[in-house]
């Protein structure tokens, strides 16, 4: 340990056992790891952590799979309950899919050693929806962009925006630099958004969060927003889309929404009683532009259409299901809702995933369709209610996409072409 690191950040003896390899040469490893961001970060200290969720453990190729078997083989455990994000493959139904069989491989030695390591194979990208869902102030360190908008937003937890290698790294040390939105001052609001003569029709649709996210994303990039003027009660599920959304078009790491979440009751709370840097109004003009963007096919064909991206909790697999109920899709669209297993078998439990498989869709566990090569070439165009498969489907897969509502998916499901009800939208 350096006199130059000793001057500059503040550490405790644990820290320094760890650095010095007394605790073995992975708590080493991964110390120095978060020594060094911090540093880079311009941390005076560091702060202990009460939980983890991991993104590391979603295979990239050979260097991710490298790092996680020699953290396993040094013999390294959590300090903390880890939860896991999407796998790199779906380890039992990955043959029904275009997935090599290397990768498919690769992936699951991936997966193994994680859960040597001590985590919790929840397989998620929702950790918010398992039973490891943390507590409002308490400090962790999440990997996942929607999982941290999440639990900074809606829970009012405290994370950082945790990058693939040092997440884990966070997990075995229980230890984070103590920086960004892990501490109060840096949670004010920065940026107001007032909503302006947006019709209750259009706040009460379930595509407004998703549109509005999307929208703000762009606006805000890593910004904290402040959203003034709803007038609709929105759900989990609804926070959930409008976080994601704004984390892919964006860099949203935290969100306030005024009378929604818990760090601004009131306007005054938000902002801390400083003044915003900015304000904005937003219009039906701006929702209207949003919404369009999240659409690149001009046709009516369709190859397929995906759900869960974040992964579909219980509540949606309840909505979804009495809308197939004696329906069948068409035998030229595959149907697709990714989720995690834990949810899936809650949602097979209470009698919803009956009329998923009369219709003719697949459930696809832990993981999703951006990080596994599962989709063959003949998928051209998708359809989605996901923002955030909306954003990233042109590039990652190389395929044209449609955003609707969960009752557009499935009418164009059935009818084997792309249907949408745009009328809401000025279409």
């Amino acid at each position: 340990m350096s006199e130059a690191i000793e001057e500059n950040l503040e550490l405790n003896d644990v820290d320094r056992a760890m650095l010095a390899g007394e605790l073995g040469p992975a708590p080493q490893l991964a110390a120095r790891v978060i020594v060094r961001m911090a540093q880079v970060q311009g941390a005076e200290t560091l702060l202990d952590i009460e939980g983890a969720h991991i993104d590391s453990s979603l295979y990239m190729g050979d260097a991710t799979l490298i790092f996680a078997e020699r953290l396993a083989e040094m013999g390294a455990q959590v300090s903390v309950p880890s939860t896991l994000n999407v796998s790199g493959v779906d380890e039992h139904g990955w043959q029904h899919w275009s997935v090599p069989e290397d990768w498919a491989h690769k992936a699951h030695r991936q997966m193994l050693a994680y859960q040597e390591m001590g985590c919790i194979p929840t397989w998620t990208c929702a950790p918010y929806q398992t039973m490891y869902k943390p507590e409002f102030g308490q400090q962790i360190a999440w990997g996942e962009s929607n999982a941290i908008v999440f639990a900074n937003s809606v829970i009012g937890a405290r994370t950082e925006r945790y990058p693939d290698l040092m997440d884990i790294c966070a997990a075995i040390t229980a230890r984070v630099p103590a920086v960004g939105l892990h501490l109060d001052e840096n949670r004010v609001g920065q940026i107001l958004i007032r909503l302006k003569d947006i019709p209750a029709k259009v706040q009460e649709s379930d595509t407004l969060f998703p549109v509005l996210g999307h929208w703000m994303g762009k606006i805000v990039g890593d910004k904290i927003p402040v959203l003034l003027d709803l007038d609709v009660d929105p759900t989990e599920d609804q926070l959930k889309s409008f976080g994601a959304a704004a984390a892919s078009s964006g860099s949203v790491g935290l969100y306030h929404i005024v009378g929604v979440t818990p760090e601004a009751k009131t306007v005054k709370m938000a902002f801390k009683s400083r003044k915003p840097d900015r304000v904005i109004e937003l219009t039906m003009a701006d929702l209207r532009a949003a919404w369009d963007e999240l659409t690149t096919s001009e046709g009516a064909d369709l190859d397929m259409v995906v759900l869960g991206s974040p992964h579909f909790s219980l509540q949606e697999f309840a909505r979804l299901a009495p809308l197939l109920e004696g329906k069948n899709k068409h035998p030229d669209v595959k149907f697709l809702v990714t989720s995690s297993r834990a949810m899936t078998a809650l949602a097979e439990k209470g009698g919803h995933l009956r009329s998923l498989k009369d219709f003719g869709a697949n459930v696809t566990l832990d993981t999703c369709i951006l990080t596994t090569p599962m989709l063959s070439p003949e998928i051209k165009t998708i359809m989605t209610n996901s923002p955030k498969y909306a954003y990233y489907a042109p590039g990652l897969l190389n395929t044209e996409v449609v955003f609707g509502s969960l009752e557009d998916c499935v009418t164009s499901a059935v009818k084997g072409k792309v249907t949408r009800k745009e009328a809401l939208w000025g279409g």
